[in-house]
């Protein structure tokens, strides 16, 4: 995955890791893929209809998130962007974003929720000592992590963000605990979240590359001419084109050549960057039907206006491959 920052002569590039637990809680502002969401504000959180897909209505899962502090700003000293999905292959549909949801979370360093110190380098025993707590109370789904307003009216432990992951979960065994008297906070459903994995972001290091722009030394024949020369057209097609619409067809394909080759070199300095092959790492491929993508580009506040520890909403485009 590669992402732009405020200045934009800068590229990020993530990289998946295998997760180690006490990284990826929210007092260590992680970058990370899968699993359930690591808050950064612990209040205001998204609700259950805010995180629900705009063509199935059931709710979205976790995708990932990346810490994107600006320490300039005051307001902005922690920073995060959370990305939800739809889990419903049928609602993947050519260039359609509905199924995709975008929110932006930001603190200063100075808050209600976490040491004004840097978090530590190893794990503490004792989970809320890392931070300040959460002063809000606020109870999260057990099967998603996400916002859970609702409460199993039988043992008033497990909370869930709809009636869906609560069938859901009574299914996995919270049906045998809940009767059994023991309510946990823990759940038996694994299939609904994708695996979890750190994302380790570094700056791209530019390394000198041969200008895809630059022609052949060796030629002095302009370099649509040479692509039309080595073009086998078949007899029916030269029956049909004349040398005008063979020439401008060439040089549209010389052009397409010129920017692959663009590309190819580009991404050959970081080769194990996580870009479309993210999918890769989801679990996702069935032998019909998959989620797929071809590029998510997300857009936020130019300005990260204050969020007054609300999570605001931002901008996903979907963009896939064309047939």
């Amino acid at each position: 995955m590669a992402g732009v920052t405020r200045d934009s002569s800068v590229v990020q590039f993530g990289f998946v890791e295998e997760a180690v637990e006490w990284r990826l809680r929210s007092s260590q502002f992680p970058s990370k893929v899968g699993g359930k969401p690591s808050w950064l504000s612990l209040c205001e959180l998204p609700g259950p209809e805010e995180l629900s897909c705009e063509l199935c209505g059931q709710p979205c899962v976790f995708l990932l998130q990346v810490y994107a502090p600006v320490p300039e700003k005051a307001d902005c000293f922690h920073r995060t962007v959370f990305v939800f999905c739809c889990r419903n292959v049928a609602c993947y549909s050519f260039n359609d974003r509905r199924s995709f949801k975008v929110f932006r979370s930001q603190l200063p360093r100075r808050n209600d929720f976490y040491s004004y110190d840097p978090p530590p380098d190893e794990p503490l025993d004792d989970v809320e000592g890392e931070g300040l707590g959460n002063p809000c109370g606020v109870e999260l789904c057990r099967v998603c992590g996400c916002l859970g307003p609702k409460i199993c009216s039988r043992c008033h432990v497990a909370h869930y963000c709809s009636k869906d992951h609560q069938v859901m979960d009574w299914k996995a065994g919270h049906k045998k605990s809940c009767v059994e008297g023991g309510g946990s906070k823990e759940t038996g459903v694994s299939t609904f979240l994708f695996p979890e994995n750190e994302l380790v972001v570094e700056p791209e290091e530019m390394q000198p590359a041969t200008d895809p722009e630059r022609e052949p030394e060796s030629s002095t024949e302009p370099a649509a001419q040479l692509a039309v020369d080595n073009i086998t057209v078949p007899d029916f097609a030269s029956n049909c084109l004349d040398e005008k619409e063979l020439e401008a067809m060439a040089k549209s394909e010389s052009e397409e050549d010129k920017v692959f080759q663009h590309f190819k070199q580009r991404i050959a300095i970081e080769p194990e960057q996580v870009m479309p092959q993210l999918l890769n790492h989801l679990n996702v491929d069935t032998l019909d039907t998959s989620i797929d993508w071809g590029t998510l580009a997300v857009y936020t506040c130019a300005e990260s206006c204050d969020t007054d520890n609300k999570y605001v909403p931002e901008f996903l485009w979907k963009q896939d491959y064309s047939h």
